[in-house]
């Protein structure tokens, strides 16, 4: 918790300095890209465990995202609890059933056949971890009293992909699954009413026969993307 007396204004010099050539930058840019194009989102995953250290390091780079006047306002809580990641594939499923059986719409259903989802979600006990995500609505001084976060949204956005970032960079495939509610995770995980889970994360190893959707190499062209006023 942060206290009032720590909410002045103190610059100090910058820490922390990258000072690269041109050419340089250009390189490290470019392998930063391939990198990133090496990443693919599974379902299909090994059991092989994942150090917690590894998860914990990957979480510890989410937390260094910028966010609206430094209020930090999410939280990660990472599951390998067997008993804990059954429970919550089994509420996710009962909302994906309602999901698929006619809640979503006939628009949204066709937009996910490509993918090839299914109201059935074996990877949420299979993956070693799973990383919920919550964002947190208001803060709390430490003597008790409430502060409010501010882009809130926008800053836990930020967070969770320097997450999916550097657990990638770390060698492991990732899920993002977002049941609907999801008020279910504030109970099984213990957080408070201040805290709106926003995804579930399943992280590991994909298992030797993962595959994925043609589609998904489907890509949007940089100008597509990209809009450049020299």
């Amino acid at each position: 918790m942060v206290s009032r007396d720590q909410m002045v204004y103190t610059p100090v010099a910058l820490p922390d300095r990258s000072d690269l050539a041109d050419e340089a930058m250009q390189v490290e840019a470019e392998a930063f890209r391939d990198r990133m194009r090496r990443r693919h989102t599974v379902r299909d995953f090994s059991d092989r465990s994942v150090p917690r250290g590894v998860i914990e390091a990957c979480v510890a780079a989410a937390g260094t995202a910028p966010s609206g006047a430094n209020h930090q306002p999410w939280h990660f809580a990472a599951v390998s609890s067997p008993a804990i990641k059954a429970r919550i594939r089994a509420a996710a499923e009962e909302e994906e059933r309602r999901f698929y059986a006619g809640a979503a719409g006939d628009e949204w259903i066709k937009a996910l056949e490509p993918i090839g989802t299914t109201a059935s979600k074996p990877h949420l006990e299979i993956a070693p971890w799973l990383i919920v995500v919550f964002a947190q609505r208001y803060g709390r001084f430490d003597d008790g009293t409430r502060f409010k976060n501010y882009y809130v949204p926008e800053s836990v956005g930020i967070a969770t992909g320097l997450l999916l970032t550097a657990l990638h960079h770390a060698g492991l495939a990732c899920l993002v699954h977002t049941p609907n509610p999801m008020k279910f995770l504030n109970e099984l995980l213990g957080r408070p009413e201040a805290e709106k889970p926003t995804m579930i994360i399943a992280t590991g190893h994909p298992s030797k026969d993962a595959t994925v959707p043609a589609v998904a190499k489907i890509k949007k062209p940089l100008d597509e993307i990209l809009s450049v006023f020299d």
